[in-house]
């Protein structure tokens, strides 16, 4: 079985020379909260890619012959550092096991902290929601976690709302002096009423309304890249219907544990928080129409 190693920048990087196997990254940033395109390229055919990162283990897609995806998502949580990303795979012609150990430099990212005052019920939920708030809890969980191999999602991801984010991922709440979990998507400054389009195909896991995010919609794209947008008014989608980009899910609205009328959109891939901006700089539409 060969083995090799190389450093993974933002910058296309190849294997050192005598190493017929390329693979290169594609990224906004190597950050915590960022999304990762890795294209691995073979002089032969490739077969049976497995690939492993974050104690994860990812799901390639094929391209062609000698060409695979994989996506990486670098959570929140990570600490700056090298990482690697183990690739192993069969190539035309030989019987061993291939395998590619790739290290990717993720840096330092700073995030903004907010201290904000609330009524006291807005911290600390009732007793008696307790028992919605375990059920969403794993209901979300499972979504997050998908383990679909298909890729349902094709061409450019879009924006769900003809607006601007205005909420940074990755900041920090502290609600009357207690800390919160980190905002784990994007906030859009949208009315109520405006239409939400599906970011892209997909299979939906999620259509129900919740505790904290009310009117809630996720989309399984497969290949563990999952969305979910939240606080919606209105819901046009059923639980396990299929749906294309740009497809109305639902109506923004105010719904769950929210101050005024926005979309909240938060993505995951293999269970890693991404920004869904990040998505849309590596997956998006580059010609910006």
């Amino acid at each position: 079985m060969k083995s090799v190693m190389l450093i993974l920048g933002l910058v296309a990087v190849g294997l050192p020379q005598g190493n017929a196997v390329r693979i290169k990254p594609s990224a906004r940033a190597i950050q915590p909260g960022e999304l990762v395109l890795l294209t691995i390229t073979a002089p032969d055919r490739m077969d049976g890619l497995r690939a492993r990162a974050f104690g994860q283990d990812l799901l390639p897609t094929r391209v062609d012959d000698r060409t695979w995806h994989v996506l990486v998502g670098i959570d929140l949580d990570v600490e700056p550092g090298k990482h690697d990303v183990a690739l192993r795979w069969t190539q035309a012609g030989k019987t061993s096991t291939q395998a590619a150990t790739t290290a990717l430099v993720v840096t330092a990212k700073t995030f903004r902290t907010r201290n904000l005052t609330v009524p006291e019920t807005f911290v600390n939920p009732p007793e008696s929601a307790q028992a919605q708030i375990a059920a969403d809890a794993k209901l979300i969980a499972e979504a997050w976690n998908s383990t679909t191999e298909e890729r349902y999602w094709k061409g450019p991801f879009i924006v769900p709302v003809p607006h601007e984010a205005n909420s940074a991922f990755g900041s920090r709440s502290v609600f009357n002096g207690q800390a919160r979990s980190p905002h784990g998507g994007a906030d859009f400054a949208s009315p109520t009423g405006t239409p939400i389009k599906a970011p892209n195909a997909g299979r939906i896991v999620i259509a129900r309304d919740m505790y904290y995010t009310g009117g809630t919609v996720a989309i399984d794209h497969g290949v563990g890249l999952v969305s979910l947008v939240a606080h919606l008014s209105k819901i046009d989608v059923k639980e396990g219907a299929m749906v294309q980009a740009g497809e109305i899910v639902g109506e923004v609205g105010a719904t769950g544990r929210v101050t005024g009328p926005h979309l909240h959109w938060a993505v995951k891939a293999r269970g890693a928080r991404v920004d869904p901006l990040s998505l849309l700089a590596v997956l998006g539409n580059k010609s910006g129409s």
